[in-house]
């Protein structure tokens, strides 16, 4: 898109944080009224720098972090659009105050050799590199694929390796509906995985291997496990963002919810979500009871249709872009196709005519978003270096759940043949 817009500055270093009084002030009230306990294992004598790896549910998870901690100055890689805001006129830039908290910038699913740069300047000032690698909120509380960089990452930066596991944080308020449940003694370890000393002598595959030993969770199990009941009514509206395929009939994109109720209009059958989170069929087999049982379900549906070459979508868009924090740019419509070669999408409108493509070989997994800003629906956004592209599909059946789940399907098959 050349110099159409101006672009955010990603080069600028990270500055060191400050306002830490008024971090505290907003995060400690949320985690007294959650009853968060949070455990440390193997952190005796742990002092910054060191890099923090935190799984991703909620915003609470911020907060959570911030208390997990204290009183200790870090530094958080933040996606683009969290360094804009909504008002009631439209959007307005909240670099400067993101900047001074210590937050970086980082466009999702893009191969970043600055953000290499960035956090090795958090370490070089003694400070902690927070990072959510999932990076995006879980779907169904259940753990995400993990960059394969990851590992070569904290090699490269020669400090201490922590995880943050949270659990409770998408029972509370999931990612489909984002109403707080108010659910007490939500839970989170803090815990090193690799001194200083330990990470030099491990290979980048045992690295991977033990960071993706951490990041496996199941906010649902956990639910189960410690009793936990939400008698929130319309707990189940939005889950069909999710559960967008209908296990009795097979058919896609024919589910809704409504109160605890999911349902399927072609062939009606019905679920209730119950308080403690599992579903139950109203009539009939309860073909799932466990919500992210009935995720990898279609997960597998995906993955028959990448191998068989039969998977493929085609559909108009809006686009919006975000080159820089001021806000969204309309750059019209146009049309999106995903497929065994990656995203393409053609836009034209009032700034001229845009391509963006993404192989497959680009993106190990994609950010989808549902009802993104109350706007235009659910929409999948599409980074370059220097852009992120919301592409919002609309007259015609579609799941960005879906799209989500291909692309990671597309890129494992392509990746390593399986």
């Amino acid at each position: 898109m050349g110099d159409t817009f101006v672009r955010f500055d990603m080069l600028a270093y990270p500055r060191r944080q400050k306002l830490r009084l008024l971090a505290w002030l907003i995060s400690f009230p949320a985690v007294w009224r959650h009853g968060v306990r949070i455990t440390k294992v193997r952190t005796f004598g742990l002092k910054p720098p060191y890099v923090l790896l935190c799984n991703h549910n909620a915003f609470l998870d911020f907060k959570v972090t911030t208390a997990a901690i204290f009183p200790h100055r870090a530094n958080y890689v933040v996606a683009i659009d969290g360094f804009t805001s909504p008002t009631k006129n439209g959007f307005k830039s909240r670099e400067g105050l993101l900047r001074t908290v210590g937050c970086i910038c980082k466009r999702k699913f893009t191969s970043d050799a600055v953000l290499v740069r960035q956090l090795n300047r958090v370490i070089k000032n003694g400070d902690i590199a927070v990072l959510y690698p999932e990076a995006r909120y879980s779907l169904c509380g259940t753990n995400a694929i993990l960059p394969e960089s990851l590992g070569k990452l904290c090699k490269l930066l020669k400090v201490p390796v922590v995880s943050l596991i949270m659990s409770g944080h998408h029972v509370n308020s999931p990612f489909w509906n984002l109403k707080d449940r108010g659910v007490y003694r939500t839970e989170a370890v803090m815990t090193q995985l690799f001194t200083a000393d330990e990470l030099a002598s491990a290979s980048v595959e045992e690295i991977n291997g033990q960071i993706t030993g951490a990041f496996t969770y199941d906010d649902y199990d956990w639910q189960k496990i410690r009793g936990v009941r939400t008698s929130y009514k319309k707990r189940a509206e939005g889950l069909h963002k999710v559960l967008y395929q209908c296990p009795a009939c097979k058919a896609e994109y024919k589910m809704s919810s409504e109160g605890a109720e999911l349902r399927c209009s072609a062939c009606n059958k019905s679920w209730t979500m119950l308080e403690d989170g599992s579903l139950q069929a109203n009539e009939g087999d309860t073909e799932f009871s466990h919500i992210p049982d009935w995720y990898e379900w279609e997960r597998g549906n995906v993955r028959e249709e990448v191998e068989s070459g039969i998977y493929g979508i085609t559909c108009p868009v809006r686009v919006e872009s975000l080159p820089n924090a001021d806000g969204y740019i309309n750059l019209g419509n146009g049309v999106m196709t995903h497929d065994q070669r990656g995203f393409t999408v053609h836009v034209s409108g009032p700034y001229g005519e845009f391509d963006m493509h993404k192989p497959v070989q680009s993106l190990y997994s994609c950010h989808i978003e549902y009802n993104y800003l109350g706007k235009y629906g659910d929409c999948v956004d599409l980074n370059t270096l220097e852009d992120t592209w919301y592409c919002y599909p609309y007259d015609c059946d579609f799941s960005v759940t879906k799209l989500a789940l291909a692309t990671e399907e597309l890129y494992k098959r392509q990746k390593h043949g399986n």
